[in-house]
């Protein structure tokens, strides 16, 4: 055999050995997690309630981080990078006050960056906004009454529940990211997105078509239907609200 078929040979035997080693073509690729962001509110220091909730969905093997209200922008920029890059879907934003504010706000800012959010849970907004159209479930757990309600906005498909607790004199602004019913109401909704997304797997692009299953385990909740001197803007989703027994 000559020098050139030698080396031939070599080369050959040593791709053979290598190749097991390497990269499979043909092999599955790592599903992406489901990430949730929990955001506090003012100072940091006020939304201790988003760390306790967090530990919770921890417990439940579920990935969340909790933040500062004003680093919303920075975590969406990386979680737009991370779910164009395969490696996080669903995408859960949950958060209270300013931090609540902010999860709306991070919402449609992923929304014009062509990523889906599968839900977001705002407790206690200080104003009202309007869902954006690549938001699949906005639970809204409002203090504030009629004036912190969610509507859908312009092309908004999913589905939306304005929970109002006001009527409970033991929640109040401060305390209310620390209910252990919302908590519990919480829990089960990200459990359900996220076990629809481990069941099958989640369509990417915008619109509402990432976990928008409703958990099956929830007490019936009584609605009732928008009323007639609180209209929906022109062109926006209706509302309803809901109750959650004490």
């Amino acid at each position: 055999m000559g020098r050139s078929g030698l080396l031939t040979a070599v080369f050959a035997l040593a791709v053979g050995i290598m190749v097991p080693f390497g990269a499979n073509p043909g092999a599955a690729q790592p599903q992406p997690r489901a990430h949730v962001y929990l955001l506090r509110g003012l100072l940091n220091i006020f939304s201790l309630g988003m760390d306790s909730l967090a530990e919770e969905l921890k417990g439940r093997d579920v990935y969340a981080t909790v933040h500062s209200y004003s680093d919303w922008q920075t975590l969406a920029e990386q979680a737009a990078a991370d779910y164009k890059a395969g490696k996080e879907a669903p995408i859960i934003l949950i958060g209270h006050s300013l931090g609540a504010d902010a999860v709306m706000e991070m919402a449609a800012y992923l929304g014009r960056k062509g990523v889906p959010v599968a839900l977001v849970v705002p407790f206690d907004c200080t104003k009202s906004f309007a869902a954006s159209d690549n938001v699949a479930r906005v639970l809204n757990l409002t203090h504030g009454g009629t004036l912190t309600y969610m509507r859908g906005g312009p092309g908004f498909r999913g589905t939306l529940a304005n929970v109002d607790v006001s009527s409970d004199p033991s929640i109040d602004h401060i305390n209310i990211n620390k209910s252990a019913r919302l908590h519990a109401r919480v829990v089960a909704e990200v459990l359900a997105v996220v076990g629809n997304h481990k069941a099958a797997p989640a369509k990417k692009g915008n619109g509402a078509s990432v976990g928008t299953a409703r958990p099956t385990t929830l007490p019936d909740q009584r609605r009732s239907r928008q009323k007639a001197d609180n209209p929906a803007p022109a062109g926006t989703q209706p509302l309803h609200t809901e109750e959650i027994p004490n």
